[in-house]
């Protein structure tokens, strides 16, 4: 038996196979090939348009997926479909960074615009119809909304009054002469699957897995772990200086006047947090990366 798994081409594609690499999942893409190899021969992996993914678990063609919020909601939110798609796990990572993405309205800067309620009889482009129609509808305001086939930052005001688009920085925006008016959604990646894949216990476990594992390793992002010896007359203020997820772990070593501290930190306060720990009495401190966190 195999877990047919979707893996999200394009943007968040490269970020993707890293993050299974964290996990420990090695995936091989081919610009060749839709289907991936992973080094695991109970996964089938196929590249599909993280716009498309929803669509495709739900219809049953994977048993699970990876898509961002953004394209849950416009699944959800479209015409006579089915929206049988579950949520497994809520992974925060993005192509640029480990945050969310936001999608935002913005107009030039030089325009009229500057609140969705200035928008009556306006055009709109984006790729997110469905979420667009919807945000504008609850403010009562109507607008046109159309279908943007991608670079959407350029098209105000020639081609459209405003745009809808995902930014996490918002320097393209910015780039383009366009001024951030409101946040219409925030979104991160989801792990999705279909109720027919986790009614099948063995793909249920599975997927529950791969969910374990792709958060444990986001949860171990930005963060390493360290061990130091320390006498027990100078412990208290070692464990004063250190910030630990829950609480340091400490060992008796073969000199009762000695212990062993290991803890988990944020890894930008190591270089600030080592000479300090070595004034304060650590000795032998080490420093190691961390692949997973399970919580």
């Amino acid at each position: 038996m195999k877990l047919k798994l979707g893996i999200p081409k394009g943007s968040l594609q490269d970020a993707t196979v890293q993050l299974f690499a964290r996990a420990g999942f090695n995936i091989y893409v081919s610009s060749r090939s839709y289907f991936p190899t992973i080094d695991d021969v109970e996964i089938e992996c196929m590249l599909i348009r993280a716009q498309e993914m929803a669509r495709y678990v739900c219809d049953g063609v994977l048993d699970a997926g990876l898509t961002g919020q953004d394209w849950i909601a416009e699944h959800r939110l479209g015409d006579n479909e089915r929206h049988d798609v579950t949520p497994i796990a809520d992974l925060v990572y993005s192509k640029q960074s480990f945050g969310k993405v936001r999608w935002v309205l913005a107009a030039p800067e030089e325009s009229r615009y500057r609140s969705a309620a200035d928008f009556e009889g306006a055009t709109i482009a984006t790729e997110l119809v469905r979420v667009t129609k919807d945000y504008f509808a609850k403010l009562g305001v109507k607008v046109k909304v159309e279908f943007s086939w991608g670079a959407t930052e350029v098209k105000p005001p020639v081609l459209c009054d405003a745009i809808v688009e995902a930014t996490e920085t918002g320097s393209t925006l910015r780039a383009n002469r366009l001024r951030i008016l409101d946040t219409v959604m925030e979104s991160n990646t989801q792990l999705i699957a279909n109720s027919a894949a986790l009614a099948d216990p063995w793909k249920k476990t599975k997927i529950e897995n791969i969910a374990l594992l792709l958060r444990a390793a986001i949860e171990a992002q930005g963060r390493v772990g360290l061990m130091l010896n320390v006498r027990r007359n100078d412990l208290q203020a070692i464990l004063a200086l250190l910030p630990a997820l829950q609480r340091p772990t400490l060992s008796a070593l073969s000199d009762e006047e000695w212990v062993a501290v290991n803890t988990i930190i944020d890894e930008r306060s190591v270089r600030d947090l080592i000479p300090r720990l070595k004034a304060a009495g650590g000795e032998g401190i080490v420093e190691y990366p961390l692949n997973k966190i399970v919580l």
